[in-house]
């Protein structure tokens, strides 16, 4: 409730009085937005067609003749605006943020010839977008207009338009923009991803534009930065007896072996663990003359030199395991990699 309250230090100054409630209420009022602005996004599903496939087409031409994404709007929507632009920058497509203000003041010089504008406006009626019109379409430059009124002045001068309306706030007084913003970020990321998979944008690619922090660590580093080579690799071949395999385990830090045939290729691995299991059924230790080949974990888990640390951390956390040996194009070990090497190196 809000109410007007005079204070010796600003008469007149509008103050919020808050009332007493119950949590059941909170909770009731939480999910309720939340209910409304999810129905929001999932009106826009089914009004998803040929405009929206021409628009990311249009996008497409952009970034092809080396030109560049114009996001702009005012107010709310220029937040969502300046969402959207990062979003595309981010994902391989050329875009920035134009304020409408200060468009029409000089900075409709940002614009160059072979770009496109995608303007924001709920109501398809923002002044300040809409005397940017003339000078755009004066420039021969695209126009993408994302409106939540189709028969908007914004919408019908736009080459395309994406509807993003909805049929109510989150607000409970259906004025402040909440439901409209969430639908048009969302829009704003569906054109990103659409044009991040038809463009086979690539991790590798993603990392160049995010070389700062835990994230570009995890996108940067390779498994080849990170794993043990030469003598720090356990290694041993099928033949050799399971007594002669205990010194590798021993010696080396990671509680496995590589296994290798007369090839140098990978037959499989053997753990300190394989080693307890064969104990247990075995006390009398008959298996510690026999070759390793026998008790072979075969087919293990394995990664190539050239994949992302953080492709690594995914794997051995999805099968429980401490470390992976690292092949080659034949299946040959080069390497090995750790659990908590690869956690320490990508500050998880």
């Amino acid at each position: 409730m809000i109410r007007k309250e005079r204070d010796a230090g600003e008469p007149g100054a509008l103050t919020t009085a808050a009332r007493p409630c119950v949590t059941s209420e909170i909770l009731n009022e939480a999910r309720r937005a939340l209910e409304i602005e999810i129905q929001g996004l999932q009106g826009l599903i089914p009004r998803l067609g040929a405009s929206f496939e021409r628009s990311v087409k249009l996008m497409l031409e952009c970034g092809a003749k080396d030109g560049k994404v114009a996001v702009t709007g005012m107010g709310k929507s220029g937040h969502i605006g300046i969402k959207i632009a990062a979003t595309l920058a981010s994902t391989g497509t050329r875009a920035f943020f134009l304020h409408p203000a200060e468009a029409i003041h000089g900075d409709l010089g940002m614009l160059g010839r072979n770009d496109l504008v995608l303007a924001i406006s709920n109501s398809g009626s923002t002044e300040e977008v809409l005397r940017l019109l003339g000078p755009i379409r004066r420039m021969g430059l695209p126009l993408i207009a994302m409106t939540g009124n189709p028969e908007s002045e914004l919408a019908r001068r736009a080459e395309e338009h994406l509807d993003v309306s909805v049929a109510q706030e989150a607000c409970p007084m259906d004025l402040t923009p909440t439901a409209s913003t969430t639908a048009a970020l969302a829009m704003g990321d569906t054109l990103a991803v659409c044009l991040l998979r038809l463009k086979d944008f690539t991790p590798e690619n993603y990392a160049l534009f995010h070389p700062g922090g835990s994230l570009g660590k995890q996108l940067l580093i390779t498994v080849a930065d990170l794993m043990d080579t030469g003598d720090k690799l356990p290694l041993v071949r099928e033949s050799m007896p399971v007594k002669e395999v205990l010194s590798e385990l021993q010696e080396k830090s990671y509680g496995l072996t590589a296994v290798v045939d007369a090839g140098d290729r990978l037959t499989g691995v053997f753990s300190m663990g394989d080693l307890t299991r064969l104990h247990l059924k075995d006390p009398k230790l008959g298996f510690m003359s026999l070759p390793i080949a026998a008790f072979v974990t075969q087919s293990p888990r394995t990664i190539p030199p050239d994949a992302l640390a953080a492709r690594a951390l995914n794997v051995m956390e999805t099968h429980n395991i401490r470390a992976l040996i690292v092949v080659d194009n034949e299946e040959r070990p080069v390497g090995i990699i750790g659990l908590y090497e690869v956690l320490r190196a990508i500050d998880y």
